[in-house]
C-alpha cells in the first residue's frame, strides 16, 4: 500500500474533510486559491475532477497550479513557528470522470468503480483506456467502490446508475461487503454534484455497520449540520464541491469551511 492509499485509507477515529475542485468549473487560479484557503481551514485532501467537461488539459493545469499554491501554504508554515507546519502537505488525488481526464501531476488517483451503473463503460471499461496511463505516469491507485444515492444529480445521469434510495439500506449492505469483498481500499456513498439533499445518514451508518472500508460521502453537503450528520453516521471523510465554488473571496470560503469543519472535528 503506498503513501496515499494509507494516508486515505486511515481509520483513525474522526472525520476528515476533503474538497472536490472541478476544472471544468473554474480556471486554475481561482482552483489553487479555494485549495490554499481550504488547506488554511484544515482540510485533509484535494480533490479534482468531475462529472463531464473535463479533459486532460483543464485537469493537469488545475492540479499543477494547487500543488505549486501548497507547496507556498507549506513553506509559510514552515517559517511560522505558530502555524500548522503540515497545513500544505496534503494530497492532490484525481477523482476522474473518465481515461481522458488525468494528469500525471497528481499524487494519486481514486480508481474507482460505479459499482451501480448499468453501463460497462463505468463498471470496467474507462478503468481498462486509463490503467496504461495511470501505470506509466507512475500515479498511485486507491482502488475505490463508488455508489451513487438519490437524487444522484449529473453523476447518477452520466453514469446511468440504478440509484439507491433513501431507505434502501438492504441495497447498500450488499454493496459495502462486495466492495471489501472484491479488494476495494475505500467505499464512497455519493448522492451527487449539487445535490437537493445529502446522502441518508441511514445508510452510511448501514455501510459502516456492513464493512470495514474507510466511508467516503459527498453530494448536497452545505453546511456543518449536514456535515455532522455524515460524521456521527460514521463517515471517515466528508467531500464538499459545490459549496467550493460560491466564494470568490478566499478568506471568507476559508471562514466557511473552518466552521463546517470544526463540527467534525
Amino acid at each position: 500500500m503506498g503513501i496515499v492509499s494509507e494516508y486515505m485509507c486511515d481509520r483513525t477515529p474522526g472525520t476528515r474533510h476533503a474538497i472536490l475542485i472541478d476544472p471544468a468549473d473554474q480556471t486554475p487560479g481561482t482552483a489553487a486559491n479555494r485549495a490554499m484557503a481550504a488547506a488554511h481551514a484544515g482540510s485533509s485532501m484535494i480533490l479534482v475532477g468531475g462529472s463531464s467537461d473535463t479533459d486532460m488539459e483543464n485537469v493537469h493545469a488545475t492540479i499543477v497550479a494547487i500543488k505549486e499554491a501548497l507547496e507556498l501554504v507549506s513553506w509559510a508554515a514552515s517559517q511560522d513557528s505558530d502555524a500548522d507546519a503540515g497545513s500544505g502537505e496534503i494530497p492532490v488525488v484525481l477523482f476522474p470522470q473518465g481515461a481522458t481526464a488525468l494528469s500525471p501531476a497528481a499524487d494519486g488517483i481514486t480508481f474507482m468503480v460505479l459499482m451501480n451503473s448499468l453501463d460497462q463503460r463505468f463498471l470496467i471499461g474507462e478503468q481498462v483506456k486509463g490503467a496504461p496511463f495511470v501505470k506509466e505516469a507512475g500515479i498511485e491507485p486507491v482502488p475505490m467502490g463508488y455508489l451513487i444515492c438519490e437524487p444522484g444529480g449529473k453523476a447518477g445521469q452520466v453514469g446511468k446508475a440504478d440509484l439507491i434510495g433513501p431507505q434502501q439500506t438492504d441495497r447498500v449492505a450488499a454493496y459495502a461487503m462486495a466492495a471489501q469483498f472484491l479488494g476495494f481500499r475505500l467505499f464512497y456513498l455519493e448522492a451527487g454534484s449539487g445535490a437537493e439533499y445529502p446522502v441518508n445518514p441511514d445508510l452510511i451508518k448501514t455501510a459502516r455497520e456492513a464493512c470495514d472500508l474507510p466511508i467516503i460521502v459527498g453530494g448536497g453537503i452545505r453546511d456543518s449540520h449536514a456535515a455532522r450528520a455524515a460524521s456521527e453516521a460514521g463517515a471517515d471523510w466528508i467531500i464538499t464541491g459545490n459549496i467550493t465554488e460560491e466564494y470568490d473571496d478566499a478568506s471568507e470560503l476559508q471562514a466557511v469551511l473552518a466552521d463546517l469543519i470544526s463540527s467534525i472535528a
